[in-house]
C-alpha cells in the first residue's frame, strides 16, 4: 500500500489553501446580505469607497495590471446589495454617458484607470482601462475634456509583447 509522502501531503495542503484563498478573493462570490465587515475580512480593504444615495460602494480594482473592477454596493445597513464587474464592453457601451458623465462618475463606476495619456488631437486626458472581451485583451479609452466631462469612448485591442516585431 502506498503511503503519501511528505511532499505529496504538502502539495495537497497548499492546493487546498490556494483554493480557499482564491475563492476568498473573488468578489463575485459574495452573497447578498453579507455584512461589510465580512466583505473586508474576505477581500481586504477596497481600492476606493464612494457614498451612494442608498448606501456605500466598496470598489475593488485590479487595474493597472488586472482587467476587472468590482463594485460591491452596500445598502444603508451595510450589507451587500449588489456585486458588479464593470469592465465589460456591454456594460461600458450601455452605461458610460457621453457628454453627461463627469470625471467623478468615471471614478465612482470604474475606479482609477490603468493609464492616463494625452494626445495632440484631443484637449484633455484619455483614461485607459484594461479589460477582457471573450478572453481577448482590450482597452477602453475614456476621453475627458478639461472641464471634466466625458466626450468620447473608444475601444482598441491591447497589444501583447508577441505582437511587436523582433528587432534582434
Amino acid at each position: 500500500m502506498n503511503t503519501p509522502t511528505r511532499t505529496t501531503l504538502l502539495a495537497a495542503a497548499l492546493a487546498a489553501v490556494l483554493t480557499v484563498t482564491g475563492c476568498a478573493l473573488m468578489p463575485e462570490r459574495l452573497a447578498a446580505g453579507t455584512p461589510r465587515a465580512q466583505v473586508i475580512e474576505r477581500l481586504g480593504p477596497p481600492t476606493a469607497e464612494y457614498a451612494l444615495p442608498e448606501g456605500t460602494r466598496l470598489q475593488y480594482s485590479r487595474q493597472p495590471a488586472g482587467q476587472q473592477v468590482y463594485n460591491v454596493d452596500l445598502d444603508a445597513r451595510g450589507a451587500v446589495r449588489r456585486v458588479e464587474q464593470v469592465l465589460d464592453i456591454g456594460w461600458m457601451q450601455q452605461n458610460i454617458a457621453i457628454d453627461r458623465w463627469t470625471r467623478e462618475d468615471v471614478l465612482r463606476h470604474m475606479g482609477h484607470p490603468a493609464l492616463v495619456e494625452q494626445v495632440w488631437s484631443f484637449k484633455g486626458d484619455i483614461w485607459t482601462y484594461r479589460f477582457l472581451e471573450f478572453n481577448n485583451p482590450r482597452q477602453a479609452h475614456v476621453h475627458i475634456d478639461p472641464q471634466g466631462v466625458v466626450r468620447k469612448l473608444v475601444f482598441t485591442d491591447e497589444r501583447r509583447s508577441n505582437d511587436f516585431p523582433d528587432r534582434s
